[in-house]
């Protein structure tokens, strides 16, 4: 089904509306094969702590938080992928943003309408989700809150406090330490970068619905700052007109980390049994590469590195100094 003219906000809808006010990124899902495997192979590696299991689910704190990441199952006839992220909202009320998504154009909907279908048939869309348990009442506490981009990327819009289990303060966050400490020390979410169709008309969509502004550039390609000075959204691609071809895609989470050098991070990585990439290869699971981002691309003289990793999954993460604010600079901290 192709994507309906009606379903995604105008302009003018946009730019009436006032922004939606958030704080940051809070967190993010990875779609696995097999979720047990990727715990193991997470906190062995970042000594990360469960902070909540809910039905299939397990997430892990990132540094000492709120930040998390969240491990859940492939669904049927899907990939494993970067689902979904989560930016953090002050004062999280469900129903007063589901104002504010109508306020914006963006359309109320039931998820489970676009079971099978493509992603891109939720662009312009906003729906809850409810979670295991007894209770059907519709509750702040229950339910999760999405809206989905022009190219079909969900993205949720999350209480400052949640840690995956729900939303609001009464919902438990109860630690369950790393079996063992890790080898690299997190210290939160940077940014993620992601695949578009059309990245003019996308920065717009999150610049008129929350109120962002640019905080460096890669090229051509600006990077959408959020509050703290380091985090950043970063969307890739051309300048398709129209409905995208294809729905964007996620390509790498990026964390900031204690101790960062190039040399180490590959160090540990390498005692961690990752290989290095072959040069002019594609990355396969379990390995490790590192990107020179050139003056050209806003990086340092010589090449600012960014370091990569590749999950059993063959998930992309990023590992960079906590300073990196994807400008400048040997540790890319000049924006």
């Amino acid at each position: 089904m192709a994507l309906l003219p009606m379903s995604m906000p105008s302009v003018a809808q946009q730019d009436a509306a006032e922004p939606i006010a958030i704080d940051g990124l809070h967190s993010f899902e990875l779609r696995v094969s097999d979720v047990e495997r990727s715990l193991e192979f997470y906190q062995g590696l970042f000594g990360s702590p469960v902070i909540s299991r809910l039905g299939d689910n397990v997430s892990l704190q990132i540094g000492d938080g709120p930040h998390y990441f969240t491990l859940a199952p492939t669904r049927r006839d899907e990939q494993p992928h970067i689902h979904h992220f989560a930016l953090s909202v002050p004062g999280f009320n469900i129903f007063e943003l589901q104002r504010q998504l109508s306020d914006h154009g963006i359309t109320r909907t039931v998820e489970t309408l676009y079971d099978g279908r493509s992603s891109l048939d939720t662009a312009g869309l906003t729906w809850t989700v409810r979670l295991p348990g007894e209770g059907e009442d519709m509750m702040t506490e229950n339910h999760h809150l999405y809206v989905a981009d022009p190219n079909g990327i969900p993205v949720q819009l999350s209480s400052p406090d949640a840690c995956g289990a729900g939303e609001g303060r009464g919902v438990p966050c109860e630690l369950e330490p790393a079996p063992e400490e890790g080898l690299i020390e997190l210290r939160e979410i940077n940014h993620f970068t992601t695949y578009v169709a059309n990245y003019e008309v996308t920065n717009d969509f999150y610049r008129n619905l929350f109120g962002l502004g640019n905080q460096a550039f890669q090229g051509t390609f600006p990077l959408l700052g959020l509050s703290d000075g380091r985090q950043f959204m970063m969307f890739v691609g051309g300048t398709q007109p129209g409905t995208p071809a294809q729905p964007g895609r996620i390509d790498h989470a990026s964390l900031n980390i204690e101790n960062f050098t190039e040399e180490s991070v590959l160090e540990r990585l390498t005692e961690y049994g990752l290989t290095a990439r072959p040069a002019g290869e594609d990355a396969r699971p379990l390995q490790h590469w590192v990107s020179r981002r050139m003056p050209e691309r806003g990086g340092a003289p010589g090449g600012t590195p960014e370091v990569y990793l590749s999950d059993p999954d063959g998930i992309h993460i990023q590992l960079q100094h906590h300073t990196y604010c994807g400008g400048g600079g040997v540790f890319g901290e000049d924006c």
